[in-house]
């Protein structure tokens, strides 16, 4: 016997034993339900034989009946919650057959050299991981695309639409990242032992102690909605009790099946590609690292002023080669690019891109589900204008609006304090910022919960914004045409962001942004300098055609301990006037 057959079946072993375990559970559960029948039934046969009598074990019979009907039917409504209850369903974007014929003919060749069953449908997430999802659930069936032939049968659609359970291998989801970092051998490596999972997850056994699980937990999810009468939510609240109890007996085993399994298909997929696939878990880490990066320095802003690039996988084949150069650790990974990316086995392969960036967008900052009036697309292209530029000037003037509710006057060397422009505001200088930070007793706390407040408002108007009114909010392509539902829908009334990126900033680090904001607009209007993008840091100012990435120091040493200095030196440093009006957003 192989090292790798070994330990395949040992971990399958493993996973059936804790999957009947799991089972053994729901059994003991159903028991439990049908005890109290089981004892009536005893007693009314004993009473109508004659072995029993009197009018005591009459009313004994007729009160434990009673019991027996009142579980039976606590026990069919909670079986039933349970049964009803949607599991929780990753968002995705759907990719057909048609969107990717060489991508899902790579994955069938995976799972005939695995000797697996193949994968009913492949589904993109922005997201660096990969994984099976179960989509048999009626809530959540997925689109036959053609990928496991065996699974289009009559039977599989008309069970869809009777709203019940379709027997079928789950969903591959991969993560949209990987397609465009990743070279098409690399991929192949990476997604073996996901593949191999298809394996274990046939087996009868796991494929029901999975769904029990998910149904407990789906239960437990749904107890927790709001927007119940009193009825159904303290109906709700029992069935999520019941529900927590057996969770707590099934977590053990549950987690150790899982890593049973996860062990087999490891074993399985170790004669496939294993050389390249311990090269390719680099590159993993190295587009997990990326696309954060990429995320919470480029994404956000853009977010935030209303843009969504619509070409992030993209942008983060330039992240990681824009690493390469400047990190050491990472020479070398820049000289795949020559090879074939994955993201050519798709046929459209912007389209895809566009829509796993939107669907990011929503997952991680709450945008709509499409396009319209304060939420477009923005590519890589027009990024420095439409978001750097636009977000420098609009953080520059909500500071100046602050200061006029403050009722701080323009800075002396503009003309006086009564130097006021064309609506009675004072005149937008970087002079009237610093003179009014640098003055001894200067309040920046109440300047900082200013501009707290006013992000706030800007923020509460922007969440007003329908969230969406069906669709899946990708683009009408190949990647993501139909009439499917939302995927976000499936997580019921939870607030979006899902996944929020950053903790809410603090005041001073509010400030301090627009501060950088405000030198920034008045070294572009005064200096000659332009924004631009940098891959790894977002927002950046260039003066000379190079990036300056000195200026965050300066502008924290003001407004931080109110020491202009090493500011003012900056500004001389780059040319920038400081009495100069500034052109606000």
């Amino acid at each position: 016997m192989s090292g790798s057959g070994s330990v395949e079946e040992l971990g399958a072993h493993a996973a059936r034993a804790r999957a009947m375990a799991l089972l053994r559970i729901r059994s003991r559960a159903t028991a439990l339900a049908i005890l109290p029948t089981g004892a009536a039934v005893v007693l009314l046969v004993a009473v109508a034989q004659g072995r029993i009598g009197g009018d005591a074990w009459a009313t004994v019979s007729w009160v434990v009946t009673a019991c027996a009907v009142a579980v039976l039917l606590i026990a069919a409504a909670v079986a039933l919650a349970v049964a009803r209850a949607r599991p929780a369903v990753s968002p995705t974007v759907p990719l057909t057959e048609a969107a990717a014929p060489d991508l899902y003919r790579l994955v069938r060749d995976l799972a005939d050299r695995l000797d697996v069953p193949v994968p009913s449908a492949i589904e993109l997430t922005p997201d660096c991981d990969s994984w099976l999802e179960d989509r048999t659930h009626p809530a959540a069936q997925p689109k036959v695309t053609g990928l496991a032939k065996g699974a289009r049968d009559a039977g599989g659609p008309e069970g869809a639409r009777r709203g019940r359970r379709v027997q079928a291998a789950p969903v591959l989801v991969i993560g949209s990242p990987f397609l465009w970092w990743m070279r098409v051998a690399e991929l192949r490596a990476v997604l073996a032992p996901v593949v191999a999972g298809t394996g274990p997850s046939a087996h009868p056994d796991i494929a029901a102690a999975r769904r029990f699980v998910r149904g407990l937990d789906a239960a437990v999810a749904e107890a927790t909605q709001p927007g119940r009468g009193a009825v159904r939510r303290m109906y709700a609240a029992f069935v999520g009790w019941i529900a927590r109890l057996m969770l707590r007996g099934c977590r053990g085993h549950a987690a150790e099946m899982e890593r049973c399994v996860a062990a087999a298909a490891s074993g399985r997929a170790q004669d496939v590609d294993y050389g390249l696939r311990i090269v390719a878990q680099e590159q993993v880490g190295l587009a997990y690292a990326g696309w954060d990066r990429l995320l919470t320095r480029v994404a956000l802003p853009a977010w935030r002023m209303g843009r969504w690039p619509s070409q992030l996988d993209a942008g983060v084949v330039s992240a990681l080669t824009e690493l390469s150069r400047r990190d050491s650790l990472a020479e070398g990974f820049a000289s795949r690019l020559g090879e074939r990316p994955a993201c050519d086995l798709i046929e459209e392969p912007g389209a895809a891109d566009e829509a796993a960036s939107l669907l990011a967008a929503r997952l991680f900052h709450g945008g709509p589900a499409e396009a319209g009036p304060g939420w477009s697309p923005v590519d890589w292209q027009q990024y420095p204008e439409e978001v750097v530029d636009r977000k420098w000037r609009t953080e520059a003037a909500r500071l100046h609006r602050v200061l006029d509710t403050l009722g701080v006057t323009t800075s002396v060397s503009v003309g006086g304090p009564e130097a006021r422009g064309a609506e009675g505001s004072a005149v937008p200088t970087l002079a009237r910022v610093i003179d009014h930070l640098a003055t001894p007793g200067a309040d920046s706390e109440a300047l900082a919960a200013g501009i707290g407040a006013a992000v706030a408002r800007d923020e509460a108007a922007e969440t007003e914004r329908p969230r969406t009114d069906g669709g899946s909010g990708a683009p009408e392509t190949g990647a993501s045409a139909g009439a499917d539902p939302d995927p976000l829908d499936l997580w019921g009334p939870a607030p979006l962001p899902l996944f929020p990126l950053q903790p809410p900033r603090t005041g001073t680090e509010l400030l301090t942004d627009h501060v950088v904001a405000m030198v920034c607009c008045a070294a572009v209007d005064t200096a000659g300098a332009a924004p631009g993008l940098d891959w790894l840091d977002g927002p950046a100012l260039l003066v000379d055609g190079g990036r300056r990435s000195d200026l965050g120091a300066p502008v924290l040493s003001l407004v931080e301990d109110g020491d202009a200095e090493p500011l003012r030196t900056w500004l001389t440093a780059v040319g920038v006037r400081t009495d100069k009006p500034v052109r606000l957003g």
